[in-house]
């Protein structure tokens, strides 16, 4: 079993309450209250403090992986009558959802950044630790640039009370973001994993103000692509991270100690639960290969062309489930009496009840299944990568190539084919498209793809099965339950 920081951090308010309740009888007054600054003095109290509010950030994963159904490279078909919800797929794939019938799906996104923020205010003035009021503050940012990138103008919430918050630009967010996170730098700590695992330190800092920078003219209308540069060459250069010679290996069960890993979410198949890509994406029989628990949903695939863009000889493409399916005795799985065979051409977004429907689609097999897995819903083990070393090495090729130094971006993103097992590029083979290609394989699935696809242009464009789409649809609509509630908000134009 893993020992992870931030798990024992999580139960650390709870156990200083049963401490107190079960081993000391002393009597105690409880009419007076404690000032801030009698509590949060130790270690062990900021870790109290401090702790739970990384729970949210755990969150990231289930709030982001069904808005990567919007993107190139995710797919919902309806298989008979499962997976039809109301056809909410269908409108995320093709960019009609609605503000009104899908209010409850941005409504919660919205929560999850500002619930997260408000718990962050009000443990702020509780902390005297100069270094803990940093991680904090870099936390909080972490969750506005969050709802910036989703929803465009939204609310600087950097305190507690008063009035109905207005509603920023984008560009006063991003700043704001921007600020924060560099005046709070230097006090972060600038040790990586053990106690640091999963928490806020210099090189996270530097990793967000890289993506802030690379999306920048996105944001604010001025590209920054130097300053992404500056960021990245402090987190390649610090030596405190390396790829891994097994790209795969990023993401196995006990991914914990993963070299590359610069931001991870962990999780525990019984303790901090939530975690269960292979629920969304297997086969139903799947439950045979694996000995799961639990039957998988026979959901999530991979769009046709997204599948199609890896090399029969690309290392990563073995994150893909495809062909022939066998149990875990090794002989093959039936399905109406036939022998599963998932194809990769999803040629519909409604499948008739039946055989064809149930197979169609590459299943991911990129977060290592977890075999024997009885836990409730199959939880597994794995730690969510948020960011890592192998994206921060393609976004340093990006900004250069986009500034022209074609050879120093050839070089990085060379590092990131030759561990593929591919042909490396040359000056002329690396365009901005072969950019986008290379980042989508080695970045599959990792929730980064609908920022790429519109900072490249291709969001609103067609692909299978979807039409061209509106340019306004590249932010989502805010939440009508806000607006009811906050008449400084302006909905998002388009919606």
């Amino acid at each position: 079993m893993k020992t992870i920081s931030i798990k024992v951090m999580m139960g650390c308010a709870a156990l200083l309450l049963a401490g107190q309740s079960c081993t000391d009888l002393t009597e105690k007054t409880f009419d007076v209250l404690p000032t801030s600054g009698d509590f949060g003095s130790t270690q062990a109290q900021r870790d109290a403090l401090i702790g739970p509010l990384y729970n949210g950030l755990g969150d990231y994963w289930s709030n982001m992986t069904d808005l990567n159904t919007t993107t190139d490279e995710q797919i919902v078909p309806t298989r008979g009558g499962d997976w039809k919800d109301g056809d909410k797929w269908v409108r995320y794939y093709t960019h009609t959802w609605d503000p009104v019938t899908d209010n409850s799906v941005f409504n919660d996104r919205w929560n999850w950044c500002y619930n997260n923020i408000t718990a962050i205010n009000q443990q702020l003035g509780k902390l005297t630790d100069a270094t803990g009021i940093a991680e904090l503050k870099t936390l909080r940012a972490f969750f506005h640039y969050q709802a910036m990138d989703l929803f465009g103008n939204v609310i600087i919430a950097n305190q507690l009370g008063g009035a109905s918050p207005q509603q920023s630009t984008r560009a006063q967010v991003f700043s704001f973001v921007e600020k924060e996170l560099l005046d709070n730098r230097a006090t972060l700590s600038s040790t990586v994993g053990g106690p640091n695992y999963g928490r806020m330190n210099k090189y996270v800092s530097d990793m967000i103000l890289a993506k802030l920078y690379l999306n920048a003219q996105v944001y604010t209308g001025t590209p920054r692509w130097r300053d992404a540069v500056t960021r990245l060459d402090t987190i390649i250069n610090s030596g405190k991270f390396t790829l891994a010679s097994d790209f795969l290996s990023n993401f196995t069960t006990q991914n914990q100690g993963s070299p590359e890993t610069i931001l991870a979410t962990p999780f525990s198949s019984t303790k901090r639960t939530g975690f269960r890509p292979q629920m969304s994406t297997l086969h139903y029989l799947h439950s045979l290969t694996y000995n799961l628990g639990q039957q998988p949903w026979n959901g999530f695939c991979a769009v046709t062309e997204f599948y199609n863009s890896f090399d029969d000889k690309d290392a990563r493409k073995k994150m893909w489930l495809v062909g022939p399916q066998y149990k875990a005795d090794g002989t093959p799985l039936i399905d109406d009496s036939q022998p599963v065979v998932l194809n990769p051409d999803v040629t519909t977004l409604s499948y008739t009840a039946g055989y064809v429907g149930r197979s169609a689609g590459a299943r991911s097999a990129k977060y290592q299944i977890q075999r024997n897995n009885f836990t409730t819903d199959s939880w597994q083990d794995n730690d969510f990568i948020i960011y890592r070393l192998g994206d921060a090495y393609l976004m340093r090729a990006e900004a250069n190539l986009r500034l022209g130094n074609v050879a120093t971006a050839v070089t990085d993103a060379n590092i990131i084919r030759a561990r593929a097992g591919m042909t490396a590029y040359t000056a002329t083979t690396l365009t901005l498209n072969e950019m986008l290609a290379e980042r989508g394989r080695e970045l599959a699935w990792e929730m980064h793809r609908r920022q790429d696809l519109i900072r490249f242009g291709q969001y609103t464009k067609a692909w299978r099965l979807k039409g061209a789409s509106q340019d306004y649809r590249t932010l989502f609509p805010i939440p009508r339950d806000q607006i009811s509630l906050n008449p400084n908000l302006k909905q998002n134009p388009g919606y």
